[in-house]
């Protein structure tokens, strides 16, 4: 931290039960035209790194901690950027990020709401412009979906070595790449006592596949590198789609609570490349800790072939606001993980 920075303030939210910790004020510079520009500077400036480490590391935060620093948008037609951040660096979409923006955006009073009704809130991201719409009932939000940005197919079928041997996995696209593979063919379930197994071998596919070609975005080398890994286990077909579980590895083996937001987006461009959802049908995307988003989509006229446009629903809830303060004399200073 630099001096005369010593206090920052936070408002946090969790959405499907992955935290998210806004900060609206970070009182440094962001340089940058665009808010993908910005994410550039955040990762070569020492100052910001310190600050986001001080939010995620303990003692006051924890290994899988995630958060944002609210920025300035592209332009006027956006309602404000942000810059994704977690222990390993900044991400380049979050859509349980974007369902917690939407609803702090209504509930801080940044955007002017219909209290019953839906209410658009857009938002610049590294990997495009997202809108989160935030629905109300007698002033109470109750929902939140995000529409991401156009999502599709990149490699099916990839060989990948594992210390469980060969598996096949497939690439999407979704605001990040992520690698998804059946929980089957890694002999696991997606449940709570195969968390350690889950983490160590969606953080060995990630970094398998993290330099290849597969993981080299074709039009923005910004956007380039394998995000995650998402686990899947089938739970069977029901009356409006599909029926899924998943847990998300994420950056250097953090696990997501939540179903994943722009993980249940590219998903959905793989299954509807699959021909196993169809437009307008749902996916009934849970978590390893049983929350649940729900993913539809449209069309899309985007030149990558399979490409569509995916809607994630969910909720957030508010879970407090406060300052961090870092004493100089504090040993630990910005923090620490185990």
């Amino acid at each position: 931290m630099t001096a005369g920075l010593s206090t920052i303030s936070f408002t946090d939210y969790h959405t499907a039960g992955e935290p998210f910790r806004i900060v609206e004020d970070v009182r440094l510079p962001i340089d940058g035209e665009t808010v993908a520009a910005k994410r550039v500077f955040a990762q070569n400036s020492p100052e910001l790194n310190a600050v986001r480490m001080l939010l995620c590391r303990e003692p006051r935060g924890h290994s899988d901690m995630y958060g944002c620093f609210v920025v300035a948008p592209d332009d006027q037609d956006a309602d404000f950027g942000v810059l994704f951040f977690h222990n390993d660096g900044y991400s380049t979409a979050c859509g349980h990020g974007t369902i917690a923006l939407g609803a702090w955006a209504v509930h801080s009073g940044r955007i002017v709401s219909d209290p019953d009704g839906v209410t658009p809130v857009t938002i610049d991201v590294p990997s495009g412009r997202v809108v989160a719409y935030v629905t109300q009932t007698a002033g109470e939000v109750t929902s939140v979906a995000f529409e991401n940005v156009p999502s599709y197919p990149v490699r099916r079928g990839v060989d990948v070595a594992t210390s469980v041997g060969h598996v096949n996995v497939d690439v999407a696209y979704g605001g990040a790449l992520y690698a998804s593979v059946p929980a089957s063919a890694l002999g696991l379930h997606v449940t709570l006592d195969h968390v350690p197994a889950l983490r160590a071998l969606g953080r060995e596919i990630k970094w398998a596949l993290n330099d290849s070609d597969v993981a080299s975005h074709p039009r923005d080398p910004r956007l380039s590198g394998i995000y995650g890994t998402i686990i899947v286990e089938e739970l069977g077909d029901t009356d409006r789609g599909l029926h899924q579980r998943n847990v998300t590895v994420f950056a250097d083996g953090r696990i997501d609570r939540s179903p994943c937001g722009s993980g249940t987006a590219a998903r959905l461009a793989l299954l509807a490349d699959d021909q196993r959802l169809d437009s307008g049908q749902e996916l009934i995307h849970d978590s390893i800790v049983g929350t649940r988003f729900i993913g539809r989509f449209r069309p899309s006229g985007h030149e990558s072939p399979g490409a569509i446009i995916p809607t994630v629903e969910g909720m957030a809830f508010r879970t407090g606001r406060g300052d961090f303060i870092l004493d100089p004399a504090d040993p630990v200073g910005a923090g620490f993980l185990l």
